[in-house]
């Protein structure tokens, strides 16, 4: 039995195998939409999406990629759907807490951010999410202001999201003070420092690291059975052999930001821009280590989604 709420059902449009796993108590793993429509080109966003899918399953979890199609919210998509998403790439709304209502009401398509994918799954009363990594604190908030949906959406919806930690283009220090503010507890998975996304550490500790899945899925359900709500971030390093150095990919990151400035680049354009660019300057490098994360990211969620379940059944 999950520790969400099922409710807006009139909006809500559940696959039949995400619907009979969540009836059963199995293990389901929710994703993102964004990462196809705004994260890669096309087709590699569409075959990335595919392959995360069956990484899910082959660690005995049943994935629910969600979106929202023709003012639908879906949470779990055919090939044809992922299709249409990785075809339409930026044509789709990017899609936060704060479109939803919009997107659903105008009956358009939407892909959901990390903030907007956390809303749905506690929809439909999925607890583990994978995504590549969460939004946080803009670099140059002092004058901008800019800080993710997602941070506050972490502090108050009980989905434990399974990341490579915080995306490197981002002001790491201050977006882990704002987490603590929120009392939102950050777990290294098998690290004493959270990971920076494209490389395997950002040189902060974690509040807390844990080695293996059943501890993990321990610690998330103790939180929630203690009736505190509110989620967790689980910082997952990419692979060894897949990371670029900080020290190097954070050189292509300045460049990419002082180039956003002076074309006057603000809000969610941000994030799909920086990251085009970084992909640019690193010749394709970091997408692939973008590829490799969220596949290592849906490894770590699955098996932890299978403990989680069983906890759930006893």
């Amino acid at each position: 039995m999950s520790t969400q709420q099922h409710n807006n059902p009139l909006f809500l449009d559940i696959a039949p195998e995400v619907a009979r796993a969540l009836e059963q108590g199995k293990a389901v793993v929710a994703l993102e939409s964004t990462i196809i429509s705004h994260g890669m080109p096309y087709p590699w966003n569409v075959e990335t999406a595919l392959t995360v899918e069956k990484t899910v399953r082959d660690n005995g979890a049943i994935p629910a990629t969600i979106a929202i199609l023709n003012g639908r919210i879906k949470v779990g998509l055919s090939i044809e759907e992922l299709e249409h998403l990785g075809k339409s790439g930026s044509d789709v709304i990017k899609t936060s807490r704060r479109d939803i209502p919009f997107v659903v009401a105008q009956q358009k398509d939407g892909a959901t951010t990390v903030a907007a994918t956390m809303i749905v799954a506690a929809m439909a009363g999925i607890s583990i999410f994978a995504t590549g990594g969460i939004g946080g604190v803009h670099r140059g908030f002092e004058s901008t202001m800019d800080v993710s949906a997602d941070l506050e959406e972490l502090a108050q919806t009980s989905i434990a999201v399974v990341c490579a930690g915080v995306k490197s283009i981002l002001d790491i220090a201050r977006t882990l003070e704002f987490l603590e503010t929120k009392g939102v507890p950050v777990v290294g998975y098998q690290t004493d420092q959270l990971p920076a996304f494209y490389a395997r550490s950002s040189r902060f500790a974690v509040d807390y690291r844990i080695d293996d899945p059943v501890s993990l899925a321990k610690a998330i359900h103790t939180k929630w059975r203690l009736g505190m709500a509110g989620g967790l971030i689980v910082g997952n390093p990419v692979p060894e052999a897949d990371a670029i150095p900080s020290e190097e990919i954070d050189q292509f990151i300045d460049d990419a930001i002082i180039e956003m400035d002076k074309k006057g680049i603000t809000g969610k354009e941000t994030t799909p821009f920086l990251l085009a660019r970084i992909a640019e300057k690193t010749a394709g490098r970091s997408l692939d280590t973008n590829i490799k994360l969220v596949l290592n990211n849906a490894t770590v969620a699955a098996q932890t989604a299978v403990a989680y379940a069983e906890l759930n059944r006893g």
